[in-house]
């Protein structure tokens, strides 16, 4: 489904986030992405859709080269894949509602997009997604009107707007507290389950991953230090990730 193969990225400054890092997620999969921050998580999967350029290396989605595509050929590949992110990136003087159907851009002519030209199928779409993660009634009030936990679901129902295959949640419960954080990658689960879409997902706390993941990679200075089953990092694998210092620490 995805392939990654030998990807680096090198920013203007010298910057080396990414060195020849190779992996394979197979569809319906929950993947985790851990690592101290700067390891390149985020780097990583801003690469796979495209929002950063990699410098070098191939990313393969469903037997299209991404890493080659242009034009009107990236913006239908970003179709399938939905973003999540750490601080939601909504517009937070607008609508719950509008902030969820610019979810729908992609799929949009030019003069729909302009003129904000929303079809009753896509206003349905919108409604029912945010009936998903229980914030049908808050539909037209303003985003920053919204708890933190509350903006991530907002965040979780844009992304669904795209009818995605695949999502990147890139740290999405790192702003939260750990009720939240548990409220929110169960949504993430239950899509995962329900609807198939396949979640790659960058964490922090070994928990979380343990309780949500099917499978973990681990980046270390930008470079590909683990793959394998969440049970798989022990202590000392734990120690490789993220130091000698380091110490586990749970979120309840």
């Amino acid at each position: 489904m995805l392939k990654v193969e030998h990807l680096c990225k090198v920013y203007p400054n010298g910057t080396q986030a990414l060195k020849d890092v190779s992996f394979e997620v197979e569809e319906g999969e929950f993947l985790a992405v851990i690592g101290l921050s700067g390891s390149g998580k985020s780097t990583l999967l801003r690469c796979i859709n495209r929002l950063i350029e990699p410098t070098s290396g191939s990313i393969t989605w469903n037997g299209t080269d991404v890493t080659a595509a242009s034009g009107s050929e990236i913006r239908k590949i970003r179709r399938q894949i939905g973003m999540i992110f750490q601080q939601f990136n909504l517009v937070k003087r607008s609508s719950v509602f509008t902030n969820v159907i610019s979810g729908r851009l992609g799929y949009l002519n030019t003069l729909q997009s302009l003129f904000q030209i929303i079809s009753p199928a896509d206003r349905k779409l919108a409604m029912s997604n945010l009936e998903q993660v229980g914030l049908a009634e808050k539909a037209f009030v303003r985003a920053d009107s919204l708890s933190g936990g509350q903006q991530q679901r907002v965040g979780i129902a844009r992304a669904l707007m795209q009818e995605p295959r695949l999502i990147l949640a890139d740290e999405p419960v790192a702003s939260l507290d750990p009720v939240l954080a548990h409220s929110i990658l169960k949504y993430l689960e239950q899509l995962n389950k329900e609807r198939g879409i396949t979640v790659i997902c960058s964490l922090h706390f070994l928990d979380l991953v343990h309780r949500y993941a099917t499978r973990a990679i681990a980046l270390k200075d930008g470079e590909l230090v683990f793959e394998g089953l969440p049970d798989q990092i022990d202590d000392a694998q734990f120690k490789a990730i993220y130091g000698k210092e380091a110490e586990r620490i749970s979120i309840v």
